[in-house]
């Protein structure tokens, strides 16, 4: 039976003591001059999780999506993994060029436990300034053919909306044919705090977007759906990313796993917006993986062989700090 969709936002790396400070030292191939304004941050993500069971199970194959994507504004120093029990532990990139681990496990047990420690370094600036193609400045506009074809079902609506009420409450965001592109995504990022409340919630499960428009309330995860959804039904390229957020000065309080978005906007490339806090580009947030849809992102995806009430607890311990 399907267990770990409890945890999606909450990331897990998997392996049996592994360093991967290795191949990261390999990749370090950009190099960029940093705004004397605006300092390079080092930040230490520590991430437990640890599951009980109230009898022995067997745990089956795991995927783990919870190595930080490497990039030009964030550079992966190490990542110490650390599994218990004992694991098998294989690594690959998916389509999205995300990290993917899967993990077997040797013998039944009655406890899960995985440790994951990260050194980084973050490098965007807080108000970013987008280089957007004469051709895509105003909206509507089109993709050339070939980025067409790439975005796929990256610009296609996931969720059914027979009676096209999303599409409708985000073309009150169009002030005008044609209208400001950047003002335009700004103002449906934005749009979604004015409608719908922040609400944290431990469920399984993302609401639909109609749902949440609905309830007047959501989740990160909810908000960012909603989003992609929304820009979507607009014509636009819009992507799921799931990883971490920065609090500078809330260090002490207690931290957890981020979902925003990405808008491929030419020119610019893909532009990060994230609804929850109404923040566009990326200066905060430690992306780790990116897709179509909510359950490309997952963290954690998982089984186990057992009595349904087998399952015991889960308890999470997020940290994210500057390195003093």
């Amino acid at each position: 039976m399907p267990l770990y969709q409890m945890v999606r936002w909450h990331a897990n790396y998997n392996e049996a003591t592994a360093d991967l400070a290795r191949p990261v030292t390999e990749h370090r191939v950009f190099e960029c001059v940093r705004p004397l304004e605006h300092p390079l941050v080092a930040l230490t993500i520590r991430h437990k999780t640890t599951y009980r069971y109230n009898r022995p199970i067997s745990l089956n194959a795991h995927r783990l999506m919870l190595r930080p994507r490497e990039s030009r504004e964030l550079r992966l120093l190490s990542a110490r993994l650390t599994v218990m029990p004992d694991a098998f532990v294989t690594w690959a990139y998916d389509v999205f060029g995300n990290a993917v681990s899967t993990v077997t496990f040797q013998r039944p047990t009655d406890y899960l436990t995985v440790d994951s420690v990260t050194d980084l370094e973050l490098d965007a600036i807080a108000w970013p300034v987008f280089d957007v193609a004469a051709s895509a400045a105003a909206y509507p506009f089109s993709y050339l053919p070939d980025d067409r074809a790439d975005l796929g079902e990256l610009a296609i609506q996931q969720y059914p909306d027979p009676m096209g009420r999303l599409r409708l409450w985000s073309e009150a965001f169009v002030r005008s044919r044609p209208t400001d592109t950047l003002s335009l995504l700004k103002d449906l990022s934005g749009g979604i705090t004015a409608w719908v409340r922040y609400q944290s919630r431990e469920d399984e499960g993302t609401q639909a977007p109609v749902e949440t428009l609905d309830r007047g309330w959501g989740s990160c995860r909810d908000f960012a759906v909603l989003f992609v959804e929304a820009a979507r039904g607009l014509g636009f390229g819009a992507r799921i990313v799931s990883g971490y957020l920065y609090n500078p000065g809330r260090e002490a309080e207690s931290s957890t796993t981020h979902a925003w978005a990405e808008v491929f906007v030419p020119g610019a490339g893909w532009i990060t917006f994230d609804p929850t806090n109404r923040s566009v580009g990326g200066f905060n947030l430690i992306p780790v993986a990116v897709g179509r849809g909510i359950h490309q992102v997952m963290p954690v995806v998982g089984s186990f062989n057992g009595a349904a009430d087998a399952f015991q607890g889960l308890w999470v311990d997020v940290s994210v700090t500057a390195v003093r």
